[in-house]
């Protein structure tokens, strides 16, 4: 088994992995649940539905109220003939009045304003339906390429050890000066090859692993089956 980092040793590389990792649906749930660019997509959707909902009620801008209270002599005056006189006395008390001004271009644009807004808000649910479908190929790339890793390691650490057998009876071989060192040398070489071959078959796993990590935004402990 291969140790790089706590949460890995938690999959035995000798079993298959795709029984140990939790089904690939889950995985996708996971990774639409989870991956940063899904979860910016969403949020960038809320604020357009929030925009939308707003625009609605943007004719508002336009409609004030006011009230107020008056005391004191408030005379209405005329002139006549005979001179300024007072006609009566408004009384005192509270006023309450609604003002309404309405732009033309308002009127006539408001309805274009809102397909816009509209048309914003949609565009940013299907731009978020692409990501994550997006973010769904990814993982069936990651996925299978994790699991292509792990077939090719199988292979490469039985050539690892065929490779050392081979080594070893060669030495005994050499110790009973029934092989030349040319022979030695090129079994050593063999076995160097096939040992290189097998850490990088390792790496290339374990890097299959990190991605499947990153992309679904979940620990390796969390994908583990239970």
């Amino acid at each position: 088994m291969v140790t790089a980092r706590p949460d890995t040793v938690y999959f035995d590389f000798n079993q298959d992995v795709a029984a140990q990792l939790i089904p690939f649906e889950q995985l996708v749930k996971l990774a639409v649940s989870f991956s940063p660019l899904v979860r910016y997509e969403a949020k960038v959707s809320e604020s357009q539905q929030a925009i939308y909902r707003l625009s609605k009620y943007q004719i508002l801008q336009s409609l004030s109220g006011f009230a107020l209270y008056s005391t004191g002599d408030q005379a209405i005056v005329s002139t006549n003939n005979t001179g300024t006189e007072a006609l009566g006395q408004i009384a005192n008390g509270y006023r309450v009045g609604v003002n309404l001004q309405v732009n033309l271009y308002d009127v006539f644009g408001r309805p274009h304003y809102m397909r816009q807004y509209k048309a914003n808000q949609e565009a940013a649910v299907i731009r978020r339906e692409g990501i994550e479908l997006q973010v769904k190929r990814e993982l069936i790339d990651v996925y299978q390429n994790l699991l292509t890793a792990q077939r090719i390691l199988k292979v490469r650490l039985q050539d690892e050890r065929n490779s050392l057998a081979a080594l070893q009876i060669a030495e005994v071989e050499f110790q009973q000066r029934r092989i030349d060192p040319n022979v030695l040398a090129n079994v050593s070489n063999r076995y160097s090859i096939a040992k290189s071959s097998s850490e990088e078959a390792k790496g290339e796993l374990l890097k299959n692993f990190f991605n499947l990590e990153a992309l679904v935004g979940v620990p390796l402990t969390e994908l583990r089956r239970k």
